[in-house]
């Protein structure tokens, strides 16, 4: 790669004047207002439940709706935009510590990991990495059509799944409305994931051979987790040791629902490995219902 096109992408993705004067305002960026994030849950789950119970209505349950392969294209996009926001982000971040890190000392923080793990007291949601954040957020609507797929060509609609997209949409936006610490690792390890997870999904729906690793996407979606009770760890630790990080109460609520959200995924994660039903995939795999041996825990 030619030294002239990573300047380019650099300048693009953390040095565009727009993205270093980025600010979040509920004037200044769509969708940023609370009765927004509040009407939009509703909706997806409105939706959600009300298409669901029409097509319960008219359909048997075993008989899905075709989609063809709008699925597969929204897993494209979500991998590219997932891939971008990494890089962007990442690239943000660098840029962020180099140009603040002279004025740490005032704030106890000595290395890169502690500013990542803990804003300093008055940060504002402005700037490269706050940019990321709210493009970020603006994904996680996109990311909600998972959801309708899954009621259209599986015919299921779990509360689990609900709580889950509306939990990450709310927490996205307490990110940028209280300027919350672990942000920035947050979306860097989803977004990994992500690019991944959603790379996969395009792979294989296009009948390209997968992963010969057992429940791949499911795992990728184990290793999010270790990285998110990792890194909330590190943000109470840091919290107690500086005496004070930056949105500390909006990350309150934050873990208590990643906490809900944890338990949801470790009960999926147990039922999806258990003797039973590994047992009755491997002696009737002509019961099992379509494509189940793929569901994962968000769709």
């Amino acid at each position: 790669m030619s030294t002239a096109l990573i300047s380019s992408l650099t300048y693009y993705l953390s040095e565009h004047p727009y993205i270093v004067g980025f600010r979040w305002g509920h004037s200044q960026s769509w969708g940023s207002t609370w009765s927004f994030l509040i009407t939009s849950i509703f909706l997806y789950i409105a939706v959600s439940s009300s298409l669901h119970i029409i097509l319960s209505a008219f359909l048997p349950r075993n008989r899905s709706v075709s989609l063809g392969h709008i699925p597969d294209i929204h897993s494209l996009l979500m991998s590219i935009l997932s891939a971008t926001i990494f890089a962007g982000i990442l690239l943000s971040t660098a840029a962020e510590i180099r140009d603040t890190r002279w004025f740490w000392r005032r704030s106890k923080t000595a290395t890169p990991l502690q500013w990542l793990l803990c804003f300093p007291l008055g940060t504002r949601a402005s700037g490269r990495v706050f940019f990321w954040s709210y493009v970020f957020y603006l994904t996680r609507f996109l990311h909600m059509l998972r959801t309708i797929f899954a009621v259209f060509c599986r015919r299921r609609l779990a509360v689990s799944q609900l709580f889950c997209n509306s939990a990450m949409a709310f927490t996205s936006f307490l990110w940028l409305e209280f300027s919350q610490s672990y942000q920035v690792l947050a979306i860097l390890s989803t977004t990994l994931v992500y690019s991944v997870v959603y790379g996969y999904r395009f792979w294989t729906g296009f009948g390209l051979p997968g992963s010969t690793f057992p429940s791949f996407v499911v795992n990728c979606q184990l290793v999010l987790v270790v990285c998110n009770l990792v890194s909330h760890a590190g943000v109470l630790a840091m919290h107690l040791i500086k005496g004070g990080c930056n949105g500390i109460g909006a990350w309150g609520l934050n873990s208590v629902l990643n906490g809900a959200s944890l338990l949801l995924f470790l009960n999926f994660y147990m039922r999806m490995h258990s003797p039973m039903r590994r047992h009755f995939i491997n002696t009737s795999p002509e019961l099992e219902p379509s494509n189940a041996k793929e569901l994962t825990f968000e769709d």
